[in-house]
């Protein structure tokens, strides 16, 4: 049986001021909404697996914040690629087409943004679920000095099938760069497809891509009271870098066997688990700190390994993947999962009906003493969808749900305080959106992207919606 780390619920509240010192009070979750701005009246508009291709959670970075200009990346009517810039503090965006074109119908085409900041540059990765990748950089220099290059599509090289002539997989998803504390840009992508993947992770040197390698197996027999499957895949709620220079990966498994399921509707993700590294994604360790894989070599984090499951579930709850993750001014790492509890039945049958009928949120996250706590977020999901997690500079928690509703919770109170702050009125939000994940420590500013409802393949209006936060 495999060794779990049980996730418990209780109250935590804020260490009390020591006697005779004086502190002023932190102040708790609060947004003000501080204008909207429109990227494209007529983005391209097609549901797929029950989401969007300019809006999805795994999408790092949609939008993203450097050196005071925020650039945002997305589709058009006519299938155009599309980079945006502005200036933070204005509503202009200048837009440029980086000579790509969308293949094929599926929101996981995404494009996500990175930044080297060795040499300046904006890397994209595009139009990839499970074949090859489309990938475009700027010339060197763009984003260090905003003012002093012209927004054109000369300042991108052309659309490469290689990370410079590094190919990487034939079976390609989930792009999501990252930044290293010492300037160097990684991309974690997934080789491989749903059931049957391994996360892998590049990483450019400001001259170079290398392949790291493989860190995630997806061999070993993982057995439910329903049966037994022996392959699956590791599904990422995030990869970041805390301030510190630690590397955190909340994420949850997938299946390839429906037969561990209660009902042939749901969906096989299982358990919330955790990963750590410090030494820059080379070498991975459970919250004990033992190591359970190490990149691009033979032991990698496979289902079997002990220590990994912060919050045991079993695959009859329509648990969602790849949600969202953060990290607080301590290092302690935060996640939002979500699932159907089980006080609504302990077998869901239809993982989208069910979701949207009796989804809940939780924020599950690190104490100071160590110890895992998750806390329900008491608004219902109505949707199948994803929910995204942000901190501010106050370590307050805020909860992006579908249809750019937010919820927040204080530090004060050990994020046990919950409630909705924003209820989305006026968005007329499809469901999930993507927030600037950069920004809020920059300028306090909560900045969300998100798509207009339409109907079948009608385009749609793509926003950005701004919140200032707790200064």
């Amino acid at each position: 049986m495999r060794r779990r780390t049980v996730l418990t619920t209780a109250l935590t509240v804020a260490a009390a001021a020591a006697p005779g010192v004086a502190r002023a009070a932190a102040p708790g979750p609060s947004v003000t909404r501080a204008g909207t701005t429109t990227l494209d009246d007529r983005a391209i508009y097609f549901v797929s697996y029950d989401g969007l291709v300019n809006n999805n959670s795994f999408q790092k970075n949609g939008l993203l914040t450097y050196k005071g200009h925020q650039y945002a990346v997305w589709y058009t009517a006519d299938r155009n690629a599309v980079v945006g810039r502005r200036a933070l503090g204005t509503g202009a965006w200048q837009t440029v087409k980086v000579g790509h074109t969308l293949r094929y119908d599926d929101s996981h085409n995404v494009i996500s943004m990175g930044v080297s900041k060795l040499d300046g540059r904006l890397h994209l990765n595009m139009d990839s679920h499970s074949d090859g990748f489309t990938y475009v950089k700027s010339v060197a220099g763009l984003v260090d000095d905003p003012s002093g290059h012209s927004w054109t599509a000369s300042r991108f090289g052309p659309p490469r099938s290689t990370l410079d002539g590094l190919a990487l997989t034939s079976r390609f998803t989930y792009p999501q760069f990252i930044a290293t504390p010492e300037g160097r840009l990684q991309l974690s992508y997934r080789a491989g497809v749903s059931g049957d993947g391994r996360n892998a992770l590049a990483e450019y040197d400001g001259e170079k891509w290398t392949a790291l390698g493989e860190w995630t197996d997806s061999t070993g027999t993982y057995t439910s009271e329903h049966g037994s499957s022996t392959a699956r895949n590791m599904y990422l709620h995030g990869i970041d870098y805390d301030r510190g220079g630690r590397l955190h990966a909340f994420f949850t498994w997938r299946e390839q066997n429906g037969a561990v399921m209660c009902a042939s509707g749901g969906i096989t993700n299982h358990d919330t688990g955790y990963v750590r590294s410090d030494d820059r994604g080379r070498t991975w360790r459970n919250d004990a700190g033992a190591v359970v894989g190490v990149t691009g070599g033979p032991d990698r984090v496979r289902v079997s390994d002990a220590g990994l499951v912060v919050d045991p579930l079993g695959p009859d709850h329509s648990l969602m993947n790849q949600e969202s993750q953060s990290t607080d001014s301590a290092g302690r790492p935060h996640a939002i999962i979500s699932y159907v509890p089980g006080r609504f039945g302990r077998c869901t049958t239809d993982y989208v009906a069910d979701r949207i009928a009796n989804g809940r949120a939780f924020h599950v996250r690190r104490t100071a003493s160590g110890a895992w706590r998750k806390t329900e977020i008491p608004v219902p999901l109505g949707s199948s969808q994803r929910t995204k997690l942000v901190l501010d500079r106050y370590d307050n928690a805020y909860a992006v749900l579908p249809y750019g509703r937010i919820a927040a919770a204080s530090a004060a109170f050990g994020h046990t305080d919950w409630k909705l702050l924003y209820d989305g009125a006026g968005l007329n939000a499809f469901g999930e959106v993507v927030i600037d994940e950069t920004r809020v420590a920059q300028d306090g500013v909560l900045s969300v992207m998100y798509q207009e409802k339409s109907s079948g393949t009608t385009p749609s209006a793509l926003r950005v919606v701004d919140f200032r936060l707790p200064a």
